[in-house]
């Protein structure tokens, strides 16, 4: 539940993080009885416990098809993640998948750990599938097909431009927004987005699992994974594997705060989607982890640590998040107060310094306009703690019965991911 350290440091995290860790439990709690559907959202809480946890709020049977349409790309996404299977294997399987999902006989071996015996029981999700309304099967077919043949083409195609780098998160992130536009749609409980907005909400996810997971991606065995555009990284170095080298530390940041920079160009479709949701429970699906994403790329901005290990926020940030983000208010100051971060780190000898600087304002204006930051809490601004000494005490005691309770039991620990992956 966070380390009894961090939440020393940020007693304010406590509570949130308590709050977090009870709707973890309940959400555990509450997997279906039928074997296929059992599957389905046990394997949702391995793959994505955020994901599985925030998913809990939406109806039923928007629920359960967007837990199918998240685990029927999740599986595609292990297929293409596989470096070890050759592309004249792979490529057929992506091309195909779209008609998987319809046969309960099919699986294929590969992956590891978890992501393994999701594609070893596979026919679990194709049963739950194929017990979907029409229009939600309909949706998750087209935006699987579609998407299969995306990864399929960059299989054999570098990521050279920044073109072929919107291109690429298109395929894999922005397939995604637009097809849970199309699933709120058919739900009845949301017009349908224009499609232009809803690649935004996937691109910008897709763009910050990409510069946090640099290091991990680069680092890939047998084959590293390359999805940084060359037309940005090789005004730095020669190869992009050189960023993660020590001698190369000042370019290397120059070159993160490039990709940064890039990210923050969809900020302002972001805004407009969220603004026109009308649902309170798919509002704070679709807001959460959008607020997670500029947090987390305020704090990679201008962090030589992003090639040194895992960048990311501290849980009880993560859970304050979770706990606060209720009205499209709550979105404007969350995306002040983490664009204010990013600012107050640009240097001006940076060379993109002015683009990020212009693109950071815009954003500070949009949040300014609407007329919802007074009287919010921050995210930033630390206020002196109100806590007395024997408060602190008490903290420190009901966190030790937590972790102790929580070691015996040997249940996994709560581990909330700040973006979809």
């Amino acid at each position: 539940m966070g380390s009894l350290k961090a939440v020393l440091k940020h007693p304010d995290d406590f509570y949130p993080l308590l709050k977090l860790k009870m709707a973890a439990k309940k959400a555990e709690k509450q997997i279906p009885a039928e074997p296929h559907w059992g599957f389905c959202y046990s394997m949702l809480h391995k793959v994505s416990r955020s994901f599985a946890l925030v998913i809990q709020q939406l109806n039923p049977e928007l629920r359960d098809a967007v837990c199918i349409f998240y685990l029927v790309l999740r599986a595609l996404d292990t297929v293409e993640d596989d470096t070890s299977i050759d592309a004249d294997i792979k490529v057929p399987i992506l091309m195909a998948f779209h008609q998987h999902i319809y046969d309960r006989d099919w699986h294929f071996a590969c992956g590891t750990k978890e992501y393994k015996v999701l594609m070893d029981q596979f026919h679990h999700v194709a049963n739950a599938f194929l017990e979907l309304k029409k229009g939600y099967q309909e949706a998750i077919e087209d935006i699987t097909m579609r998407m299969g043949a995306g990864m399929a083409k960059f299989i054999r195609k570098e990521v050279e431009t920044i073109d072929d780098y919107d291109e690429y998160c298109h395929y894999v992130a922005g397939l995604v927004g637009l097809g849970l536009s199309k699933l709120f749609h058919a739900s009845g409980k949301e017009i349908l987005f224009p499609d232009s907005m809803s690649n935004s909400m996937g691109l910008f996810l897709q763009k910050t699992n990409i510069i946090r997971d640099y290091l991990e991606d680069i680092n890939e065995i047998p084959k590293s994974r390359m999805f940084w555009p060359r037309e940005i990284w090789s005004k730095y170095v020669n190869k992009l594997e050189d960023l993660k080298y020590e001698d190369n530390s000042e370019k290397a940041v120059q070159c993160l705060n490039d990709m940064v920079t890039n990210a923050l160009i969809h900020i302002e479709d972001c805004l407009k989607y969220m603004s026109k949701l009308r649902d309170p429970a798919i509002f704070r699906f679709c807001a959460i982890p959008q607020i997670m994403a500029i947090g987390t790329l305020a704090l990679c901005y201008n962090n030589i640590q992003v090639y040194r290990g895992v960048v990311k926020m501290r849980r009880g940030l993560t859970a304050k998040v979770i706990d606060r983000t209720k009205t499209m208010g709550d979105v404007f100051q969350a995306f002040y107060d983490f664009s204010s971060m990013l600012k107050s780190k640009v240097d001006m000898r940076d060379p993109n310094a002015k683009i990020t600087i212009a693109r950071i304002e815009a954003t500070q204006k949009i949040c300014k306009d609407s007329g919802t930051l007074n009287n919010r809490k921050s995210y930033i601004i630390k206020s002196k703690p109100s806590y007395s000494p024997a408060v602190i005490a008490l903290l420190i005691i009901i966190m030790a019965i937590l972790y102790a309770y929580a070691s015996a039991s040997g249940q996994n620990k709560l581990n909330v991911e700040p973006l979809q992956e």
